[in-house]
């Protein structure tokens, strides 16, 4: 069974840093293509960040120049470095990709169960 689990989320002011991650478990060969999403209260889920098997990245305009997404594909593992944290920055944070599968079987569309983002003003 593929796991994604995410870590790293907590309580910070305004202006401060956090650093999720989410790190594959299971029977992988290799993490895919990866991204980070976020919903907050009462709002739909939204796209924060992503970052292909190939490092290409792509931001969501409320968090470009503020957050950076990166990868680490021998620790099957991604990252997202949060910076300049703003109050409507609050909200649940969920890895989301794909994984290759020792028996080589590609998952797609795996998601971990969220870690939450507080940033007080």
């Amino acid at each position: 069974q593929v796991q994604l689990v995410e870590s790293g989320g907590g309580l910070v002011q305004a202006g401060g840093s956090l650093r999720l991650s989410c790190v594959a478990s299971g029977s992988i060969r290799s993490i895919l293509d990866m991204g980070w999403y976020r919903q907050a209260p009462g709002k739909e889920r939204e796209l924060v960040a992503t970052i292909t098997s190939g490092r290409s990245t792509n931001y969501a305009d409320p968090v470009k120049g503020r957050f950076t997404i990166s990868r680490d594909n021998t620790m099957n593992s991604v990252y997202l470095q949060m910076n300049s944290l703003k109050p409507e920055d609050t909200a649940v944070y969920y890895c989301h990709g794909g994984a290759l599968a020792l028996g080589g079987a590609f998952l797609h569309n795996l998601w971990g169960q969220g870690t939450q983002v507080t940033v007080s003003s």
